[in-house]
């Protein structure tokens, strides 16, 4: 009489980092991905936050509802950030045995989650705007106004140009898009405040506001677009699905391609699955080594599972 029982001794078990682990023609991608901007996004957070909470507090004295603005803009960018850094350090943690293809999409949730704040932003300085227009006017203290935007200008050209030194990924994509928004802001301040100081003319800070609007429109709909491409799994933007399947077909073996699936398994690095129809299972590892030798050089593909599928002969078919 014979029982069920496992043949696995406790040191035969197989760990996460064996099963995750990339052998000889496996692909090169790593899962955990290597970062380099988490300090960069840190110090651009921790001077964001910093200029916010001085012009928040200099609005309030001068009165000026457009630098509370730009200081509310500011909260939001390194709320962004925040997001940033965050995404940035989650990415970094090790597939687990939970979750196998490890945290990097972590990085375009929180660059949707930035569009999504932007987007919100942008309605409520069009509402605000058109209030001022329409219906109310105040008096604003041009002189601070103009004094805090111009600092406004120089922490935000100090904040993108940390940023752009690390421009290589859709979040550091959507902080970026954060900061020259509110650089945008704050040279629409600074005209403002020296119109207002010069003129009188209280109202080119709500008309101000409405082309800031305009010009980060654009940008927002970009990464709430690419972001949620990213996370829907879509085909990554750079790769033709239909050619990748053409030239799938053209690899000498392949008789038919099937369930086929490209998406990134992190920004950047793409990943192909499906089924491959041969006639001669011994032939596969040849074709397999075609195959990916053709999906990185035409596509730059190197993560690929492929399932070989022998078509039955009409023989053996009837």
């Amino acid at each position: 009489m014979t029982t069920g029982h496992s043949h696995s001794q406790p040191n035969e078990s197989v760990s996460a980092r064996e099963l995750h682990a990339h052998k000889d023609g496996d692909s090169n991608h790593s899962h955990a991905k290597e970062i380099t901007s988490q300090t960069v996004l840190t110090v651009a957070l921790a001077i964001t936050l910093s200029f916010a909470v001085l012009e928040f507090l200099a609005g309030i004295y001068a009165n000026s509802l457009a630098l509370i603005s730009d200081a509310g803009h500011m909260v939001t960018d390194a709320a962004g950030l925040f997001l940033a850094v965050i995404a940035q350090y989650v990415a970094k943690r090790p597939p687990s045995s939970r979750y196998s293809f490890g945290f990097g999409r972590a990085e375009g949730l929180a660059a949707f989650l930035n569009g999504v704040s932007i987007a919100g932003l942008i309605v409520w300085i069009t509402y605000e705007a058109i209030h001022r227009l329409l219906i109310t006017s105040h008096e604003v203290a041009g002189g601070t106004v103009t004094l805090m935007a111009i600092v406004g200008v120089v922490v935000n050209l100090v904040v993108a140009y940390l940023l752009s030194r690390n421009n290589h990924s859709m979040n550091t994509k959507a902080a970026m898009v954060h900061v020259m928004g509110d650089l945008l802001a704050s040279i629409a301040a600074l005209i403002a405040g020296l119109v207002i100081q010069y003129t009188g003319w209280m109202q080119i800070d709500p008309i101000l506001s409405l082309v800031v609007c305009v010009l980060l429109l654009r940008s927002t709909i970009s990464i709430l677009k690419e972001s949620y491409h990213f996370l829907m799994k879509g085909v990554p933007l750079h790769i033709d699905y239909i050619k990748v399947g053409e030239d799938l077909i053209k690899v000498p073996g392949v008789l038919a391609v099937h369930d086929l699936h490209v998406w990134e398994m992190t920004p950047g690095f793409p990943a192909l699955i499906g089924h491959i129809e041969i006639d001669d299972l011994h032939h596969w590892p040849h074709t397999m080594n075609a195959i990916r030798a053709m999906l990185i050089h035409n596509h730059g593909i190197d993560h690929v599972t492929l399932q070989p599928e022998v078509t039955p002969t009409p023989a053996l078919a009837s």
